[in-house]
């Protein structure tokens, strides 16, 4: 059953991607925040699609923590699920990411589309340099920045090393971090193309003021409430 579910998601999924990813690259001439809120509805609608079709929903704790000017997200990344859900839980973000994933055919079109801080992770500090340049244009223009400290995907139970590269630009960008934990990747594996039914928990925790603290103190303090929280939620 499992199988089959995940075979229609699959299906419905690129049945509605393909369509409107034209419908994405038309958006070009609106402004960046216009062009999000559209592009968004995919992400929201492909959510929908999953919880029909796989019977995955999700729970947010937390929610109360969410500033209402532009912030930080440092997560957990486990699963390509938050990517979308992110979406629906917070207000317009950006995300910073390998600029790889933007030459990737349907997706990453649509995706460069929404204004993303594209970087060349080979370039070195001239991607601090760019990252940092295009941090405050999108916070300027009303966009919260999410980062993956871990810088990939990492399976449910594990911790990988926490870059400080996204505290940094909380610091220079002059915006707070939130952290936030969740358990995706017990229910949409990474590389899998099954997916187990059930709750995702995302939990939120307070806002971290980075005006008065290091880049390297802001890193730790987020990553010490997300793995904590990682004990508290993991099924």
């Amino acid at each position: 059953m499992i199988l089959l579910r995940s075979l229609v998601f699959q299906l419905g999924m690129w049945t509605f991607t393909i369509p409107f990813t034209v419908i994405s690259i038309l958006t070009f001439p609106l402004s960046a925040i216009t062009r999000y809120k559209l592009i968004s509805i995919w992400a929201k609608t492909i959510l929908f699609w999953l919880k029909i079709s796989c019977n995955i929903n999700y729970k947010v704790n937390g929610l109360e923590n969410i500033p209402k000017k532009p912030f930080m997200i440092l997560s957990k990344h486990q699963s390509a699920w938050e990517t979308l859900a992110f979406q629906k839980i917070f207000p317009p973000q950006v995300w910073v990411l390998k600029r790889e994933l933007l030459w990737i055919p349907f997706f990453g079109w649509g995706l460069a589309m929404t204004s993303p801080i594209a970087i060349d992770r080979k370039a070195g500090k001239k991607s601090l340099e760019h990252m940092l340049r295009q941090g405050i244009d999108r916070v300027n223009k009303g966009f919260c920045i999410v980062i993956f400290p871990e810088g990939t995907r990492i399976k449910p139970k594990k911790i990988g090393k926490y870059y400080i590269g996204g505290a940094w630009l909380a610091k220079k960008s002059k915006i707070n971090i939130v952290p936030v934990a969740h358990n995706a990747g017990h229910f949409w594996p990474k590389n899998s193309f099954l997916k187990n039914p059930g709750e995702i928990t995302v939990s939120i925790g307070s806002s971290i003021n980075t005006s008065s603290i290091t880049p390297k103190e802001a890193n730790k303090i987020a990553k010490d409430w997300i793995e904590l929280e990682m004990l508290k939620i993991n099924v």
